[in-house]
C-alpha cells in the first residue's frame, strides 16, 4: 500500500496550486495524507477528487468551511498500521514524549505546522513523521512531500521528497 503525505499546502496564499510533481503522485498513491492547512476548500475537494483514498484533518489557518469537513485528529487502520494524522504537536523540544503520551496506540503519527521535515521513532515505537510543505518551505532549503509503504502492519520506504523551486520564489 503506497501512501503519499502531505501538509501545509496553503493554497492560494504561499503558492497558486500544489505543484505537478506531487499531484503526478496522486494516482500512484493508495492513500493520501493530509495533515493540515490547507486554506482553501478547492484543495481540499481537489484530493478528494483524485484520490483512492485520503485521509486528513484541519489546521490551524483553516476557517469554519474546512473545520465543518474534517476532524483535529484522523485515525485509520491501514493492513495492520495503526496511523493518526494531528495538525499541531508543539514544539520540537519534548515532542516525543508528548505524542507518545497523547497517542498510546498508534504505530505512525503524521504532523504538520512547522513545514520543517521530520522522522524520528519515540521511546515507544512511535513513529513521527512530519512531510514539511509542498508550497512554503520558509526557513527550509527545500519545498518538500513524503511516500511511504505500508506492508504487513510495517511502515516502509519512508521517503522525502524535495521538490523544484518554484520560478522567481525560490
Amino acid at each position: 500500500m503506497r501512501l503519499l503525505l502531505m501538509s501545509d499546502t496553503h493554497v492560494p496564499k504561499r503558492a497558486r496550486e500544489l505543484p505537478a510533481q506531487l499531484l503526478a503522485e496522486l494516482p500512484r498513491a493508495d492513500v493520501v495524507i493530509h495533515a493540515g492547512d490547507w486554506v482553501d476548500v478547492a484543495t481540499l475537494d481537489l484530493l478528494e477528487s483524485r484520490s483512492a483514498r485520503l485521509i486528513a484533518v484541519h489546521g490551524n489557518n483553516d476557517g469554519p468551511a474546512l473545520r465543518a469537513r474534517l476532524p483535529e485528529v484522523a485515525r485509520a487502520e491501514l493492513d495492520g498500521l495503526r496511523l493518526g494524522v494531528v495538525h499541531e504537536t508543539g514544539p520540537a523540544q519534548g515532542r516525543e514524549r508528548r505524542c507518545a503520551d497523547r497517542f498510546p496506540d498508534l504505530d505512525v503519527l503524521v504532523f504538520g505546522h512547522s513545514h520543517i521535515p521530520w522522522d524520528t521513532i519515540t521511546d515507544t515505537g512511535l513513529r513521527l513523521l512530519n512531510p514539511g510543505s509542498p508550497t512554503d518551505r520558509r526557513r527550509q532549503p527545500h519545498c518538500t512531500y513524503m511516500t511511504a509503504v505500508v506492508q504487513g502492519g510495517a511502515l516502509t520506504a519512508v521517503e522525502t521528497h524535495r521538490l523544484p523551486p518554484r520560478k522567481g520564489l525560490g
